[in-house]
This record gives C-alpha cells, sequence and structure tokens, in this order.
C-alpha cells in the first residue's frame, strides 16, 4: 500500500510524505466546484438561492445534497461498468438510468449524498462560463490560490503517472462532475488558503462552513457528529475535533483533506492519500495528523 500525507502549519508544509507524487483527489473535487461556484455568486454571475432554469432546486441546495436528486453511484449497473472498464455512459444514459428526473424529496426537506448535483454543478459552472471545466476551475480557483500541480483528468492518458492503485486503466469520466489530480501537499495548501480568506471573503466562507447536521455516528468512520456545508464535509471527529474539509475515494484509493477547525490561533490542514479503498482508515491518519 502507498501512504502519501501533508501537514500545512501556518500557511508552510510542516511535514510530508512524497510530496511530489500525484494522486487522484476523488471528491475533495466537490470542494473545488464550490469553490468556483461562490465565485461566480460573488461576481454576480450566478444566484445560490434562486431554482435554477426549468428546476424546483438551487444551487445551494445543490452544493448541500439537498436537492433530492438520486445517487448514481448506488448503481448495480454503474459498479459493473466500472469494474470492468467499459467505457462511460453519456451523460444522458446516466442520468435515465438513474432516473434523475425523478427527486427523491422535495428540495430543502432531506439529505442525500449525490453526485448527480454535483454533475449539474459542473455544467452550471460550464454554462455561466463558457468554458470546459477543468479551463474554469483553473482560472476561479486554482490559479489564484497558486495550486500548480492540480488539473482536471478527462481521459485515461490524464492519469498516466498517477498514483491509482489497483485501478490501473481507469477512465476519469466516470467521475461525472470530474475528477481532479495534483500532489497531497497541494490538496491540503489549496483547502488552507480557500479557509483562510484568500479567494472568497470571509462571509462566504463562513457560508461553506455552515453546518446540515446529518444523523451520527457513522458506524465504520470515525465521525461522531457528522454534517455537511457547502462542498465541504464538517462536524466532530471520534477524537473530538471539529473539522471542515473531504474525503473521496474510487477504485484503488482514497483521500482526506481537512482543516481543524479548533486551531485558528495556529491553522493546521492535514491531507492523507492511500492505496485502499478504507475511507476510514484515510481519515484516521489524516486526523491524526491534525492533532500533532
Amino acid at each position: 500500500m502507498i501512504e502519501s500525507w501533508a501537514v500545512i502549519e501556518d500557511g508552510f508544509v510542516a511535514d510530508s510524505r512524497d510530496a511530489d507524487r500525484l494522486v487522484p483527489w476523488w471528491s475533495f473535487t466537490k470542494t473545488i466546484l464550490a469553490a468556483a461556484t461562490l465565485v461566480l455568486v460573488r461576481d454576480g454571475l450566478a444566484s445560490l438561492d434562486e431554482p435554477m432554469s426549468g428546476r424546483p432546486y438551487t444551487l445551494r441546495h445543490l452544493l448541500q445534497h439537498r436537492s433530492g436528486l438520486a445517487e448514481y453511484g448506488r448503481l448495480l449497473a454503474y459498479q459493473e461498468a466500472v469494474a470492468r472498464g467499459d467505457e462511460p455512459w453519456p451523460v444522458p444514459e446516466l442520468l435515465a438510468r438513474a432516473d434523475a428526473d425523478r427527486l427523491r424529496y422535495d428540495p430543502g426537506e432531506g439529505w442525500d449524498y449525490s453526485n448527480i448535483g454535483y454533475l449539474l454543478v459542473r455544467q452550471a459552472i460550464e454554462t455561466v462560463t463558457g468554458e470546459s471545466a477543468g479551463q474554469a476551475l483553473q482560472r476561479l480557483v486554482l490559479h489564484p490560490l497558486g495550486i500548480g500541480s492540480a488539473r482536471l483528468a478527462t481521459w485515461p492518458e490524464d492519469l498516466a503517472g498517477v498514483s491509482m492503485g489497483h485501478a490501473s486503466g481507469y477512465h476519469p469520466a466516470w467521475v461525472y462532475h470530474g475528477l481532479m489530480v495534483g500532489t497531497v501537499p497541494d490538496a491540503a495548501m489549496l483547502l488552507h488558503r480557500l479557509m483562510s480568506g484568500m479567494l472568497l471573503p470571509p462571509g462566504w466562507v463562513r457560508a461553506m462552513l455552515e453546518p446540515h447536521e446529518l444523523p451520527g455516528p457513522v458506524d465504520g468512520r470515525p465521525w461522531r457528529r457528522p454534517a455537511y456545508g457547502l462542498g465541504v464535509m464538517t462536524g466532530e471527529t471520534t477524537r473530538g475535533l471539529k473539522v471542515a474539509g473531504h474525503t473521496g475515494g474510487g477504485p484503488g484509493s482514497t483521500i482526506a483533506v481537512y482543516w481543524a477547525l479548533d486551531r485558528r490561533d495556529a491553522p493546521r490542514v492535514a491531507a492523507s492519500f492511500a492505496t485502499t479503498d478504507d475511507q476510514a482508515m484515510t481519515e484516521e491518519m489524516a486526523f491524526g495528523l491534525l492533532e500533532k
């Protein structure tokens, strides 16, 4: 098993292992999509709380997984197709297979993790900017925050040199909202700079962190009181830490990137990556680094 980690203390890399290794950021990409969305809202180019065109839900609902949309990752056919190494389905086929037009609850009246919601966030960013998601995320988030290693992987060849564990040959288009890859220190630095207000005004950072509390603790995961903000997982861990960031996982690897909310006097972010499907283990690694 390959493990990489990084700790950011007061804006500097305090500790790291395999700092130059490129890894998939999996669902930490959602934090970047949320940040890009809030930049567009900040600049008056999008609305967070008006219903999207022809839809009953808002961007806030999508960012917080409160839209009522289904989750394609639970589809057995999806799991089997990925395992076989099939070509990714066209988006209309994905939405049809997931019965995406049927909401599971009224927007704002429930919570359910939805990668389809973040696919729609990606599409909204592309529509507003007139750019591909990769171009838009670079311009809106990565370049302003000085994150040099990160890029959106679109084709299997974009994963050359990326640590994918047993998932060699994986097609990144199976991650319909987009799969960012980069180094572990850059993932930690991105979260540090974002939470420190280097991209968004303090009010928008607070909006990202405003929690929708979820039932807890989470069985088999190190979460005592979990919650979800706008593109960030947050809440209290079983270690008693209050954190915000995101965990991500896919075939062959997992990543966890978290800010210690209790350490405002000495801001600390930890990111961990491992070629294992065990998200709990990777989260425990990151939370342990935050305690040191």
